[in-house]
């Protein structure tokens, strides 16, 4: 329901499927898959369980389609441990690769229609992962990690930075990765092809490319992704584009956490994790998909966000004294003086 719902609103041919994990903060030993382990979200070793998603970046507007409970080796071989947190016995150990590989696989097979998939380091330094989708033909941009070993002008490994150290002066382009908060992300950028051996014609119409990203500032902070994808569309926009929209799976996981509780429960077991996370999730799917269809604003107020989408439900739904119309002209006053300020 949720995968065929954010489809239907905001499907398109070239969409973006984004894979990352996010974290969630527990005091005891008893919630399934909780553990001391890393999370990207906090930057640090925590107790907490993970959640693997994926995202739908689309017409308009991203939400969220799948999700995985990460089980951590720990739990998988303490069976006792398992079933007394209610996981199936059918459950091995997977990791974050291996539960986005699944999520992706249900997309695919299901025909949702998207152009591109994209990834952190976790998933773009998986290797599996990277042939698995080349096997399918599905064309991807997944970030890797600068002493990532890569065939460049032959069978031979060069990492990654070396070959972003050897690229030619000219080989850069400023280009905007998209709008941010502060107006464009404009970065540096470089597109070198990578070697092959592609026998076969259809082999061939496919391309290997690392795409580097430079940053401005005087640090000149480098960032590295590997893509594949037909030669026709490996342009460096289109790559950076693809790129760019990454963030998006990052701004979801703030926006399910503040405006749908997606972190906000006392669950402990496997079925009610996946029950409480499905429904926030899909919570923010409406969000968002009323947020693409008030895009279409009135000249002079700016346009609906999930935060006042998520305040005219609560005022409209559970109202006091006070009637719909005089709720709607407090929400057009509010983006009126956001407008003109």
């Amino acid at each position: 329901m949720l995968r065929s719902y954010v489809v239907e609103e905001l499907g398109e041919r070239d969409a973006v499927l984004i894979v990352d994990e996010t974290g969630f903060i527990k005091k005891g030993q008893h919630s399934a898959g909780v553990q001391r382990q890393y999370s990207g979200t906090a930057g640090r070793i925590e107790n907490r369980q993970i959640g693997v998603f994926l995202c739908y970046a689309g017409r308009g507007g991203s939400a969220f389609i799948d999700r995985e409970l990460y089980v951590p080796k720990a739990w998988t071989d303490d069976r006792v441990r398992c079933e007394a947190a209610g996981i199936p016995g059918s459950v091995e150990f997977a990791t974050k690769p291996q539960l986005a590989r699944r999520m992706l696989e249900r997309a695919l097979d299901a025909g949702v229609p998207c152009g591109w998939v994209t990834g952190d380091e976790v998933y773009g330094g998986d290797r599996q992962l990277r042939l698995w989708l080349e096997s399918r033909d599905q064309s991807f941009v997944l970030a890797i990690a600068k002493n990532e070993p890569l065939w460049w002008k032959g069978p031979d490994y060069v990492r990654a930075d070396r070959i972003a150290q050897a690229l030619p002066a000219r080989a850069w382009r400023r280009v905007s990765a998209g709008a941010g908060a502060k107006g464009e992300r404009l970065y540096d950028w470089a597109l070198t092809p990578l070697w092959r051996l592609q026998i076969t014609e259809e082999e061939r119409r496919f391309g290997h490319y690392l795409l580097v990203r430079r940053s401005l500032d005087e640090e000149r902070e480098h960032a590295y992704c590997v893509v594949y994808a037909p030669r026709s569309k490996a342009t460096r926009q289109a790559l950076v584009n693809v790129a760019g929209r990454r963030r998006e799976i990052e701004t979801g996981f703030e926006a399910t956490k503040g405006e749908c509780g997606l972190d906000q429960y006392e669950v402990r077991r496997w079925q009610g994790w996946y029950r409480h996370i499905t429904l926030a999730l899909l919570a923010h799917a409406v969000l968002v998909t009323l947020r693409v269809r008030g895009k279409i604003t009135p000249e002079g107020l700016v346009p609906l966000s999930v935060q006042e989408i998520r305040r005219l439900l609560c005022r409209i739904l559970w109202r006091g004294a006070h009637s719909i119309a005089y709720v709607l002209s407090w929400s057009a006053w509010r983006r009126r003086h956001q407008y003109r300020a």
